[in-house]
C-alpha cells in the first residue's frame, strides 16, 4: 500500500472570488502533465499564477505547515520544526523535535502550544513562546509513523491516527497526576522486528538512546493507556484528520472527529462519549479504492483529496458526495481552504486554486517535484497560501481576501509594494538608454510623494539630466524644526553580459529574509523606509517637524548637475536644521551603526598622446621612439612610494592628528569585531586596518587603455595611453587644493621627460570629504532611535545563541572609505549639520549580483525615521 505524507490543511472563512473559468485550457494542461506531445504554443502551463511574496529556504523537504500567530511553521523530513516570522521572514527558531520526519503539526486554538508527531511514533507538544517541550507522548503497541494530530481545546485531549490504523487519545488533564511511565516500553527501546531480528550468535543493533539520556530530556513523558486505543479504526493508515464543530449529526458546539484513511474511507467519530475522553464511530463516508490522503473543511463541504488525483466534494448535512473535481494527474497530497478557494497540491509539483463553482481559477507549479504541504491564512489583511515541497523551501503566496477592510495605505505590506514598484524602474543613470525608464521612476515617485500627504514636483537639473524630486511635508505644529532627508533613485547597471544573478535585477524578490533586486539597498529602500516613517505620523495627524525630501537621479554619476540645480531653487528648501542621509551600510552583518565621517574623492583620466599613429614595433621601435605607454607609466610611477605613500607635496600636512576620543572608538570596534568574528571563524580588521581606510588618504590606478586592437595585437605601439586613477581624501584635504597639486605634479614630471608627446588630465568627479559630529543633537536623537529600535531584539537574539555574553547596547560610530558627493555641500549650502544612519547590512552586496536587503532592516529603519520625526532634535 502506498505511503505517501500527509499533510493536515487549515480551513478558513468562505468568501466570495470573481474569477474567470480557465476549465477548457486546463483539461489540455493535463495532458502535458501527462506527458502526451502538445503544441506548446497553445498551451499554457501557468493560469493566473498568484504573486510570490517570499521564499524560504530550509535543510530537508518540507512535510507538513502550520501558520499561526503570524508565524509560519514547518516540519521537515530531518525532524526539525522550522520557524519563521511571517513579519519579517525571519528564521524565529528551529526546533529539534523528533529524531525521524514530521509528518503532523497542529496548534492548539490560543496558539499557545504545537503538537508534532512523526515517523518515530511520537508525539510532542511544545510551547511557542519559549519553544520548549512540556509532554513527549508515545503509544503502548508498535504504531508505526503517525501521520496525524489533533487537539480539542475543550477537552484537553489529544488525538492522533497512526500507520497501525488505530486512532489514540490522551487527556492532558490527566498529566499532573500521572507517574512516569516504564521507559523501557519507548519507541527507542523497542526491538524493532526487521531491523533488530539477529539469526543464532548474532547481536542486536545498538540503541541510540540510553534510558538516563531519555530522563533527562525536557518535558513530561506520557504514555497512551490500552483503554485510549481504537484498534482498526480504518482498514489502511489513518493518513489525516480534522477536528470540526456543529456537524449536523451532533448538538450546536459539539465538537467532532474527521478521519481519511489509506482504505478509502472517510469516517466521523463523536468525541467524549458517554464521559469518556474517547471516540464514537457515527458515518463512515465510501470513497472507493482510492486512499484519502488529505482533509479540508468549509461550513457543511467536506473536500478530500485522493490518492491519483481526484479531489471528492461531500455535504456533510446529508453525508453525500456530490462532485468530483479531476484536479491533478498525480496523488492529492495536501488540501487548505480559504478566501473562497480550495486549494490543492499535488505529486505533480503544481498547485490549483478552485472557485466556488469549481471552476479553476489558478494553476502554477509551486515546487519541484512534489508540493507536500500547504496552509492558508490572512495576515495583516491580506489573504495568503502557503506551500512546502520536497525542494526543501516554504512559498508564500499572495492570493487574496475575500475580507474587504479600509485599506491601510502606511502598511509594511503597502511599503513592500511601493519598493517593488519603484525597483522595477531601470533608473540606470549612466547609460542614456534608460533616461526615459530614470524619468519615469522619477515621475512615479513625485506621485507616491502625493498620495501620502507631501506637496512634491520634479526640478529640472541640466539639460539630458535626469531630474530631481522635491517633495515637503508639512509640520502639525508651529515653529516645527525642518529636516531634509538626502537619497537618490538612480541606480548601477545590473547586467554586463557576465551576471550572476539568481532572478530578475529589476523585479524584488523575496528569499530568506531579504528583498533582493537593483537599488534595493542602495538607495530605493532606505528612500522608501523613510518616507513611510513620515506617511506614518501624517496619518495620525501628529508631525512635531517638517520633513523635506530631496532625490536626485544622478548620484552614481558623480550627481552631475546637481549642485547647480539646489542653487537655482534655495527659496524652495527655506531654512533648514538638520541633514539626514541614509546611503551606506552596517559595518557587519550583526552590529547596528551611526556613520559620522566619509572620505572625499577625486576621479580622473590621465593620458599621453603622440601626433603619430599607432605603429609596429617591429618596424618603428627604437629608443629614440618616445611611447606614450612609457611615458605615462613613467610619471604614474612618481606619484606613491612604499606601502602606497602619495608624493604630491605636502599632501599630507592638512590632516589633523587623531584625538583621544576618535582613537577609543577605533580600538573599541576593533576589540568587538575580533571577539565576534572570532567565534564565527572570520577575521577582523586591526585599528590600523580601519584608520588606514577611514581616516587616511589613498590613491588607486584603476585601469589602462591604449588605442589600436590592443590585446588582439601584441606588436602595436600605441599612440594614444590613459589611465584612469582616483584619489580619496579625508577631512581638511580640499578637493580643489589637492586637484591643483596632481595636476601640477604630474606636468613637473611630465616635462622632466623631454618628451615629444602631450599631457591631458581630465577631473570626472569630485566629491567633498564630510566629518559630522557625532555627539551634536541630531546623532544623539538618532542614537536613541537605534537604541530603542535594535537594542531588544539584538539582546534577545544573542540570549539564544550565546547565553551570558555581552552585548553592544549602543550603535557603533564609523566612517567609510567611500564617499557621497552631495552631503558636505548640502551642510554648506544650507549651513545645516548632517548625519547618516547606514539602514543596510554588510553583505547586501550594492552594485553587484544579486543586491539585497534584509526585510528586517528595512521595517526598522522606518521604525528608527518615525522615532526621529516623531521628537526631533531642535537647533
Amino acid at each position: 500500500m502506498p505511503t505517501p505524507k500527509p499533510q493536515r490543511p487549515i480551513s478558513a472563512s468562505k468568501v466570495d472570488a470573481q474569477r474567470p473559468s480557465v476549465n477548457e485550457t486546463l483539461d489540455v494542461e493535463e495532458e502535458i502533465e501527462s506527458e502526451v506531445v502538445v503544441n506548446p504554443r497553445k498551451i499554457a502551463t501557468t493560469v493566473n499564477e498568484p504573486a510570490l511574496v517570499h521564499k524560504v529556504q530550509g535543510q530537508k523537504s518540507i512535510l507538513t505547515l502550520l501558520v499561526s500567530h503570524g508565524r509560519i511553521f514547518a516540519g521537515t523530513q530531518g525532524g526539525d520544526v522550522l520557524v519563521w516570522s511571517l513579519d519579517t521572514f525571519e528564521r524565529v527558531t528551529t526546533i529539534h523535535a523528533h529524531r525521524s520526519s514530521i509528518l503532523s503539526l497542529f496548534a492548539s486554538e490560543d496558539g499557545a502550544l504545537l503538537f508534532s508527531s512523526g515517523g518515530d511514533a511520537i508525539v510532542n507538544i511544545w510551547n511557542t513562546t519559549t519553544f520548549h517541550r512540556q509532554y513527549s507522548l508515545y503509544s503502548t503497541y508498535d504504531i508505526g509513523d503517525i501521520f496525524c494530530v489533533v487537539y480539542s481545546t475543550s477537552l484537553q485531549t489529544v488525538y492522533f491516527g497512526a500507520q497501525n490504523t488505530s486512532i489514540q487519545w490522551y487527556d492532558l488533564q490527566a498529566a499532573k497526576e500521572t507517574l512516569l511511565p516504564n521507559l523501557r516500553n519507548h519507541p527507542t527501546q523497542r526491538d524493532h522486528r526487521f531491523f533488530d531480528s539477529k539469526d543464532r550468535g548474532g547481536t542486536a543493533h545498538p540503541r541510540s538512546f540510553t534510558i538516563s539520556e531519555l530522563e533527562a530530556e525536557e518535558g513530561q513523558v506520557l504514555e497512551v493507556g490500552r483503554r485510549d486505543i481504537l484498534q482498526y479504526a480504518h482498514n489502511g493508515y489513518v493518513y489525516c484528520m480534522l477536528l470540526v464543530k456543529n456537524l449536523a449529526k451532533n448538538k450546536e458546539g459539539v465538537e467532532s472527529l474527521i478521519s481519511g484513511g489509506g482504505d478509502g474511507t472517510i469516517k466521523l467519530w463523536a468525541l467524549n462519549s458517554e464521559g469518556s475522553a474517547g471516540i464514537q464511530h457515527l458515518q463512515t463516508l465510501e470513497t472507493g479504492d482510492y486512499s484519502v490522503l488529505s482533509l479540508a473543511l468549509d461550513g457543511s463541504f467536506l473536500y478530500t483529496g485522493m490518492l491519483g488525483g481526484d479531489i471528492n466534494v461531500w455535504d456533510l448535512d446529508t453525508c453525500q458526495q456530490i462532485r468530483t473535481l479531476k484536479a491533478h494527474s498525480a496523488d492529492v497530497l495536501t488540501l487548505a481552504v480559504g478566501h473562497g478557494m480550495i486549494f490543492s497540491g499535488g505529486a505533480n509539483g503544481y498547485a490549483r486554486a478552485f472557485d466556488e463553482r469549481y471552476d479553476c481559477i489558478r494553476r502554477w507549479e509551486a515546487h519541484k517535484p512534489f508540493v507536500l504541504a500547504s496552509a492558508i491564512a490572512t495576515h495583516n489583511n491580506r489573504g495568503i497560501y502557503v506551500t512546502g515541497g520536497n525542494d526543501n523551501c516554504v512559498a508564500v503566496w499572495e492570493v487574496g481576501s475575500g475580507v474587504k477592510p479600509e485599506p491601510d495605505q502606511t502598511s509594511n505590506e503597502k511599503l513592500v509594494d511601493s519598493l517593488k514598484d519603484l525597483v522595477s524602474f531601470k533608473t540606470i543613470s549612466s547609460k542614456k538608454s534608460f533616461c526615459e525608464d530614470c524619468r519615469r521612476g522619477a515621475s512615479y515617485l513625485r506621485r507616491l510623494f502625493k498620495s501620502l500627504g507631501a506637496e512634491s514636483e520634479l526640478l529640472t537639473v541640466d539639460e539630458n539630466l535626469n531630474p530631481l524630486v522635491f517633495a515637503r511635508f508639512k509640520a502639525t505644529v508651529e515653529d516645527a524644526p525642518r529636516i531634509l532627508f538626502y537619497g537618490h533613485y538612480d541606480v548601477v547597471e545590473a547586467a554586463d553580459g557576465k551576471t550572476r544573478w539568481d532572478s530578475d535585477p529589476f523585479h524584488l524578490t523575496g528569499s530568506d529574509g531579504y528583498l533582493y533586486g537593483r537599488g534595493v539597498s542602495d538607495n530605493k529602500g532606505p528612500i522608501i523606509a523613510c518616507l513611510y516613517a513620515v506617511a506614518d505620523l501624517v496619518a495620525e495627524g501628529i508631525l512635531p517637524c517638517e520633513v523635506l525630501f530631496l532625490i536626485e537621479g544622478e548620484e552614481e554619476c558623480g550627481s552631475r548637475g546637481f549642485e547647480a540645480a539646489v542653487q537655482r531653487n534655495k527659496k524652495m528648501f527655506g531654512k533648514i536644521d538638520w541633514i539626514l542621509v541614509a546611503n551606506s551600510y552596517w559595518l557587519n552583518d550583526d552590529f547596528p551603526c551611526l556613520t559620522y565621517g566619509l572620505r572625499g574623492m577625486l576621479h580622473v583620466t590621465v593620458q599621453v598622446q603622440s601626433e603619430r599613429p599607432d605603429l609596429h614595433s617591429g618596424v618603428d621601435g627604437s629608443r629614440l621612439l618616445d611611447e606614450p605607454a612609457k611615458d605615462l607609466m613613467t610619471i604614474l610611477s612618481s606619484l606613491t612610494g612604499r606601502k602606497g605613500h602619495v608624493e604630491l607635496p605636502n599632501f599630507y600636512h592638512p590632516i589633523p592628528p587623531i584625538s583621544t576620543a576618535e582613537s577609543q572608538r577605533y580600538d573599541a570596534i576593533s576589540r568587538l569585531l575580533i571577539h565576534h568574528n572570532a567565534r564565527k571563524g572570520d577575521s577582523a580588521p586591526s585599528t590600523a586596518e580601519l584608520m588606514a581606510r577611514w581616516r587616511e588618504p589613498s590613491l588607486t590606478i584603476h585601469g589602462f587603455k591604449t588605442s589600436g586592437p590592443g590585446s588582439k595585437n601584441s606588436a602595436i605601439i600605441p599612440s594614444i595611453a590613459s589611465a584612469a586613477l582616483s584619489m580619496r581624501l579625508v577631512p581638511n584635504q580640499s578637493t580643489a587644493e589637492v586637484e591643483r597639486a596632481l595636476t601640477s605634479y604630474l606636468q613637473g614630471h611630465f616635462s622632466l621627460l623631454n618628451t615629444t608627446n602631450t599631457l591631458s588630465i581630465t577631473i570626472n568627479r569630485r566629491a567633498e570629504p564630510w566629518l559630522g559630529d557625532p555627539d551634536n543633537a541630531i546623532f544623539q536623537t538618532l542614537e536613541r532611535a537605534v537604541i530603542e529600535a535594535w537594542t531588544p531584539l539584538l539582546f534577545e537574539e544573542r540570549e539564544k545563541t550565546n547565553p551570558g555574553v555581552r552585548m553592544v547596547s549602543k550603535p557603533l560610530h564609523i566612517r567609510e572609505g567611500g564617499s557621497i558627493p552631495a552631503i558636505r555641500f548640502l551642510e554648506k549650502e544650507f549651513d545645516a549639520p548632517a548625519a547618516h544612519l547606514p539602514c543596510g547590512q554588510a553583505s547586501d552586496a550594492a552594485h553587484l549580483d544579486n543586491e539585497r536587503l534584509r526585510v528586517l532592516n528595512l521595517y526598522k529603519a522606518r521604525e528608527i525615521f518615525r522615532k526621529v520625526f516623531r521628537e526631533p532634535p531642535r537647533r
